[in-house]
């Protein structure tokens, strides 16, 4: 009798163990397919083969009311790309951090209270390192200098990795405008990536920062490191 219990709940955990690991990406990989083949006929394709003028001046601000209005649902309002990840990589930004609505769909959440695209300070996003899509599975293997690029409706940010860190899932320090650093006033524009570390352990948080190094308009073509 306390063998075949034994059998029965280790079927159960085995069963439980390819879901959480292979059927939430399924369906994480089928949500992200669609939202960002819908982001794509809502806001048009782009000349890939045509590199547009890199600007290292002020860049423009993100629509800031149509993000405001997908607040903590997973309608996204941009696309991550990462071509360390590889050329077929690309994961929805979607407002807020709510795991249900949001992280478990398979998207980067934007951190609420922190800086938005274009907005002196620091760009936060959160996501899954395994199980539901695990959109930044790979973080650690970023190296500095890694480009990454967040596309918007109208503008192309293309971030450089500066540094990683492991810190305490308390330290809210690394969302500060200058991350770090919550005394000191913003004087960049920063992207921090946030995951749980390690897999499936996740006491600890994997922070990845980086720095904005350029811009461009989305009308004028691809950066050249697409």
């Amino acid at each position: 009798m306390l063998g075949e219990l034994l059998i029965t709940a280790g079927v159960v955990v085995l069963l439980f163990v390819v879901w959480q690991i292979w059927w939430t990406d399924i369906i994480a990989g089928r949500e992200q397919g669609r939202l960002v083949s819908e982001f794509r006929q809502e806001v048009g394709e782009t000349e890939v083969d045509q590199e547009g003028t890199e600007y290292r001046g002020d860049p423009p601000l993100v629509d800031v009311d149509a993000i405001r209005a997908s607040l903590n649902t997973n309608e996204i309002w941009g696309i991550m790309h990462v071509p360390a990840f590889g050329d077929d990589y690309e994961v929805g930004i979607a407002e807020g951090t709510d795991l249900k609505s949001v992280i478990d769909k398979g998207s980067l959440g934007h951190y609420e209270n922190t800086q938005l695209p274009g907005e002196l300070g620091n760009f936060a996003l959160a996501g899954h390192r395994q199980s539901y899509g695990a959109a930044l599975r790979q973080q650690p293997d970023l190296e500095v200098g890694d480009a990454l690029i967040v596309e918007t409706a109208e503008t192309w940010y293309v971030y450089r990795v500066t540094e990683h860190e492991v810190v305490a899932p308390s330290a809210i320090e690394v969302l500060a405008p200058v991350p770090g650093h919550p005394e000191t006033p913003a004087d960049g524009h920063y992207l921090t990536l946030t995951t749980c570390h390690p897999p499936f352990v996740s006491n600890e948080r994997w922070i990845t920062y980086a720095e904005l190094d350029y811009w461009m308009p989305r009308d004028e073509g691809t950066p050249k490191e697409l």
